[in-house]
């Protein structure tokens, strides 16, 4: 059955934890082809998010940075 997020990307930002890392994980149920997956410092938490995105079946990238400074 197709979705409207079939072979999309999702951006989903403060993803190491919480409301970030239960949204990367829908997002690859839902059919996103590929979650990329923001953190600030949290990396194990990020790590831990991409297993549970790459475990629904979408692809899993890692992008390190603070965004509340520019």
């Amino acid at each position: 059955m197709a979705t409207e997020f079939e072979n999309k990307t999702a951006l989903v930002t403060g993803a190491s934890r919480g409301i970030g890392a239960a949204t990367a994980a829908a997002l690859a149920r839902a059919g996103v082809a590929k979650v990329i997956i923001h953190y600030n410092s949290f990396a194990a938490g990020a790590e831990e998010t991409a297993r549970q995105v790459r475990a629904a079946g979408a692809a899993a990238e890692l992008i390190q940075a603070p965004l509340g400074s520019r």
